[in-house]
């Protein structure tokens, strides 16, 4: 199975491609979205909604997996946040793909075992889960590529539960 995981982000989108085939988990490609500061908010949604469209078509993910928000105390960024989320989910669900939404928690737990883990740790599980030389940069692409192999480590679950 292939699965996308996005970072939402106004200023950085993280997006990153993994796939899992006879159980092995491997990454495919990570990065970032980025939008200038100085643009007008409608013009940097377009950006946000065009990458993430671009992403699901080149790569051909068959399923999708989105960090919900994170409320903080600072109403502005969450709004934008929430701007960025929603244009992510629209180019996810115009791609016509399953889309599965995790909390920050539940991916830590997922990924490190310790649902209060700290970037850093993240970053390591996910470097050492998908074989990487070292930790991938920037963050919002180790927090994408976490949110992919929650979903991937989810579905598996899933299926055992099932079966």
């Amino acid at each position: 199975m292939r699965a996308l995981g996005i970072d939402p982000g106004i200023a950085i989108t993280g997006y990153g491609v993994v796939e899992e085939t006879g159980g092995e988990v491997q990454a495919v490609t990570f990065g970032v979205i980025r939008t200038p500061a100085g643009q007008p908010m409608p013009l940097r949604l377009q950006l946000i909604y065009q990458g993430v469209s671009a992403l699901t078509a080149k790569y051909q993910v068959q399923v999708a997996s989105v960090e919900e928000l994170f409320f903080s105390t600072n109403v502005r960024t969450a709004m934008s946040v929430g701007q960025a989320r929603g244009v992510a989910l629209l180019a996810l669900a115009d791609a016509g793909l399953r889309v599965f939404e995790y909390t920050p928690g539940t991916v830590k737990q997922a990924v490190t075992g310790y649902g209060s883990a700290d970037k850093a740790q993240v970053q390591e599980m996910v470097r050492l889960l998908l074989a990487l030389a070292e930790p991938p940069r920037p963050d919002d692409a180790a927090d994408a590529l976490a949110v992919a192999i929650c979903h991937l480590h989810s579905a598996r679950l899933a299926d055992l539960i099932q079966a």
